[in-house]
């Protein structure tokens, strides 16, 4: 799946999907679903749960290429996150089917820290956990990079444990590396690429603007999950760190991108992936 936004492709490289993953909007019922229907077909099961995927986007403008979110990876502990714990995918060999080698990569921005973000900013090599993108400046959030650095394996909490390991296996070797490069949205990246803030999910979390030829797109991160929150904004996810952020997040953005002619491309979308935003009654609704 491509986009073309002036001088810039965008393509969409899956990682894995999962059809019902509701437990992302706990708020997001079967029946509540059943009231939006323009969700259906391309973004809930039939019955009304909630489909995820877990995919990077790739930009390609005509001086760099870059990699947005690096999913989960392979071969990691992420116990005992079951759905996301030892995968075994083709996704190195399916960017390369692409036509991109992990050594052109110019940049790699992680739009936060998760670990369904960053994973594939390692492999495993030897035993070691070695950057996949060599020759990239990663772009991390300082916010997030010092939130998460506190994560420990003996924490009260369950996902800081799995955050502990995501920060030993994916982030440490890049640090370790010297490519990792903190930043704080707003800030540029290259001609025709620049980050906004867009707090509350975590701490650093920023989007990503491309523009080019007078065209424009945004890709999300997670301010946004699933696109039930454009019909609700105030449907909040219990992995949020701040919900409130989150939510005055997703107004703002909303009501500044609605009626445009801004391309919203979501990093968990199933199905197109992408639309237009537009205002609907006293919500929103993508059109795809």
């Amino acid at each position: 799946m491509k986009w073309k936004v002036g001088d810039v492709t965008i393509s969409k490289l899956e990682e894995i999907v999962y059809p019902e993953f509701s437990d992302v909007i706990p708020a997001a019922t079967p029946e509540l679903v059943q009231q939006v229907q323009w969700l259906f077909p391309h973004f809930v099961t039939p019955e009304g749960l909630l489909s995820l995927s877990i995919h990077s986007l790739i930009i390609d403008t005509p001086s760099a290429k870059l990699v947005v979110d690096t999913c989960i990876g392979n071969d990691r502990d992420r116990n005992p996150f079951e759905v996301m714990h030892m995968l075994s995918t083709s996704y190195l060999e399916d960017m390369k089917g692409m036509g991109y080698q992990p050594e052109g990569i110019d940049f790699v921005l992680c739009t936060h820290l998760h670990l369904d973000h960053v994973g594939w900013n390692t492999r495993l090599e030897g035993g070691t956990w070695v950057p996949t993108f060599p020759n990239a400046a990663y772009l991390m959030g300082k916010q997030d990079l010092e939130f998460w650095g506190k994560a420990s394996p003996g924490d009260t909490e369950e996902f800081m444990q799995i955050q502990a390991k995501v920060f030993e296996d994916s982030l440490q070797p890049v640090l370790d590396a010297g490519l990792a490069k903190p930043v704080e949205g707003p800030a540029p990246v290259c001609e025709g690429v620049r980050l906004i803030s867009t707090p509350g999910h975590t701490p650093g979390h920023v989007s990503v603007i491309v523009e080019s030829q007078g065209e424009s797109a945004m890709i999300t991160g997670d301010f946004i999950h699933h696109p039930i929150q454009f019909h609700d904004p105030g449907l909040v996810s219990p992995f949020d760190v701040d919900n409130d952020a989150a939510v005055a997040t997703r107004r703002k953005v909303f009501a500044e991108y609605a009626d445009t002619p801004t391309l919203i491309i979501g990093t968990h979308f199933a199905g197109p992936t992408a639309g237009k935003l537009v205002r609907d009654g006293d919500g929103y609704r993508l059109d795809v």
